[in-house]
């Protein structure tokens, strides 16, 4: 039988969110604010509260494999995109945190920090504001062809 001790560190450790959970619910935060949606809008589209998509994005509540499919679903990005730039520690790869939200090659010197910037948020959504697909491909090129190649 476990001791009381044994007991209370598991009820203490269930209080704290896995770190796995943290991960994934800071790529929903990501995606969701990328494409300008609020946490309501969210929520409204998947059947829950605002308060409830506050929990899955902070990892205090576990995002199951059927939630999962449909916030893929409903921000527009593959499943793996929540596991995405995953820390080693936590069973990520080099080549999963190479990959920028899910399309792009892997860069020198490029930091995780650039996706949190103000101006990569207001470029992305500026870009997704683009409703012509086709101007929105030759915008694509445009930046692509102003980089540096290697």
């Amino acid at each position: 039988m476990p001791s009381d001790d044994t007991l209370d560190r598991g009820a203490e450790r269930e209080h704290r969110p896995s770190p796995i959970d943290v991960h994934v619910g800071s790529r929903v935060r990501l995606r969701r604010t990328l494409l300008g949606m609020s946490q309501e809008k969210l929520g409204e589209a998947l059947g829950l509260t605002f308060q409830q998509v506050q929990k899955y994005e902070r990892g205090v509540n576990r995002i199951g494999a059927s939630r999962l499919f449909d916030l893929a679903r409903v921000l527009d990005v593959p499943i793996g995109f929540f596991f995405d730039d995953m820390p080693d520690a936590m069973g990520g790869n080099a080549s999963s945190r190479a990959r920028v939200a899910g399309f792009a090659e892997s860069q020198d010197g490029f930091e995780d920090d650039t996706l949190h910037r103000r101006e990569t948020l207001e470029l992305v959504r500026a870009y997704y504001r683009i409703t012509d697909p086709a101007v929105r491909k030759r915008v694509f090129e445009l930046i692509k062809s102003l980089t540096p190649t290697d």
